[in-house]
């Protein structure tokens, strides 16, 4: 393996789950029966797939990137709890706060569904962040139409301010 990058995968850390914190952003909901089959799965299977985490500066947490239901999992059931000796497989990433947004976006996009109302709230905290409608789509896998439709839904002029309009409607 090439030393130039290493995937945080195989430096994987158990941390106390008391030590691990939710995101404020995370749109990703899991209905009731799919909440069920995953407790099924970490019963039967364990943990096979590590929560990803960002190390709160200054602090003795940790903050999710991806895993949260997997985490609550675990803070819902004694008897995994007590398995599990109240440790999470956790794989650390290091990225300011608009690149874990955006991990977390393609960590779900790739398994789960969306809250319409969080993932407006997220685009107008990227945009607040000066991120561009380019960097949006390529690291949350967007499209335009469905970018442009967020921007739509949320109302705030804000999201369309380094948009260039025709002058038709003068």
């Amino acid at each position: 393996m090439p030393t130039s990058f290493k995937s945080p995968v195989w430096d994987i850390k158990a941390i106390p789950v008391e030590k691990i914190q939710a995101n404020s952003y995370n749109p990703n909901h899991v209905a009731p029966p799919e909440m069920k089959l995953l407790y099924q799965s970490i019963k039967c299977d364990g943990y096979t797939m590590p929560i990803v985490v960002y190390k709160v500066p200054g602090e003795d947490k940790y903050e999710i990137v991806d895993g949260y239901h997997r985490y609550t999992t675990m803070l819902r059931h004694k008897d995994i709890y007590e398995r599990e000796h109240g440790l999470l497989p956790c794989s650390v990433i290091d990225k300011p706060a608009e690149e874990r947004m955006a991990s977390t976006i393609r960590h779900n996009r790739a398994r789960g569904t969306h809250d319409v109302n969080l993932m407006v709230n997220i685009v107008h905290e990227l945009k607040d962040a000066g991120m561009s409608d380019a960097w949006i789509m390529k690291n949350i896998g967007m499209d335009a139409d469905e970018l442009l439709r967020l921007k739509q839904i949320s109302g705030l002029a804000s999201l369309f301010k380094d948009k260039e309009f025709s002058h038709a409607w003068s």
